[in-house]
């Protein structure tokens, strides 16, 4: 079926024969007694729709989210907004990442690292799972609206929309620059952090979609190096596919020095001090470091593991939390 111009190719998310044993033992059907099975399978299910939000991912966001509240409010933030700000978060993120699985199910399928998500084991059938996006959607949009402020939810609704329908929809399957227009979903949780506290804008909170922004894509690009072939199997052009080692390094060591600047203007704008300073820095300098590395690895013609490509993954993932951190105490040391 085509959703928005993007052709999906309907995947049948249970064995041919509906009732292999891989199927079966992965609803709980195998072993045990009918009551134990069907706790087994109570338990296999609400797995299943957690899974629908990559709660992983959401973790990461949330890390974005509530340093920013401390910095916008210059303190601690009221706990009854910051876990309501949380659970809204979780709810449209997840919402997102539900309807990101229905519309990818095809591909999904025949990937390895995607090959147990729970529309393609069978687990939760594609119905359900477009139910449950749509239903975390809604309810995330109206808890950020009634019980937090309706920019926050606009801000919210709009993360959502734009990485479903501007990068699953459009730009995933169509350019290599899918990565970087498309990580702009993931830089608004920033910018609802500071709207939740404040119900406004300013340069500080921008600031910081900025450092995301320029963060996406070498945090991406390096797990992409290393899982190139499923994508180009199932022809989604991330950028690694479609360029060598050397080009996609290049880029990264690009972007990286960008968002190292860029997460320095804070504090001559005056919204941190020197602990942030300082943490920025020594974080940023690391970056750099493995970044060019990776650069000279690639020059070198380095493939596989001496490649070590994931080093600079694992370390985006440390260095964006350090920084975040960084940003909540950084108002109570000045």
């Amino acid at each position: 079926m085509s959703l928005s111009g993007v052709c999906v190719t309907a995947v049948e998310s249970r064995p041919a024969d509906g009732g292999t044993a891989r199927a079966r033992q992965a609803t709980g059907e195998l072993g045990g007694t009918s009551q134990d099975r069907k706790h087994r399978r109570i338990g296999v299910r609400v797995r299943g729709f957690v899974a629908l939000t990559k709660p992983r991912i959401i973790e990461l966001l949330l890390i974005t989210t509530i340093p920013v509240m401390f910095l916008a409010q210059q303190g601690v933030p009221d706990l009854k907004l910051v876990l309501l700000t949380c659970l809204g978060g979780y709810l449209s993120a997840g919402g997102a990442n539900a309807l990101n699985m229905y519309i990818d199910r095809d591909i999904d399928a025949l990937m390895e690292r995607t090959a147990q998500r729970p529309l393609v084991t069978g687990v939760v059938s594609p119905r359900e799972c477009l139910a449950f996006g749509i239903t975390l959607a809604v309810g995330s949009t109206l808890l950020f609206g009634l019980t937090v402020n309706w920019l926050s939810a606009w801000l919210s609704l709009g993360a959502l929309l734009f990485y479903v329908v501007v990068y699953t929809m459009i730009l995933k399957r169509r350019t290599s620059q899918n990565i970087v227009w498309g990580g702009i979903a993931g830089c608004l949780p920033v910018l609802i952090g500071w709207s939740a506290v404040t119900d406004s804008m300013s340069a500080a909170p921008v600031i910081l979609f900025l450092v995301m922004f320029f963060w996406t894509p070498p945090h991406y690009w390096p797990l992409s190096m290393k899982v190139k072939e499923d994508y180009a199997r199932v022809g989604v052009p991330m950028l690694p596919v479609v360029a060598s080692n050397k080009v996609v390094a290049r880029q990264i060591v690009l972007y990286s020095w960008a968002m190292v600047v860029v997460s320095l203007l804070l504090t001559p704008l005056g919204y941190t001090g020197w602990f942030y300073t300082v943490v920025a820095l020594v974080t940023g300098g690391f970056w750099l470091w493995e970044a060019h590395g990776l650069q000279s690895r690639a020059k070198e013609g380095a493939v596989g593991a001496k490649l070590k490509e994931m080093r600079l993954f694992h370390w985006s993932i440390t260095y964006v939390s350090l920084l975040f951190v960084a940003v909540a105490v950084d108002p109570f040391v000045r």
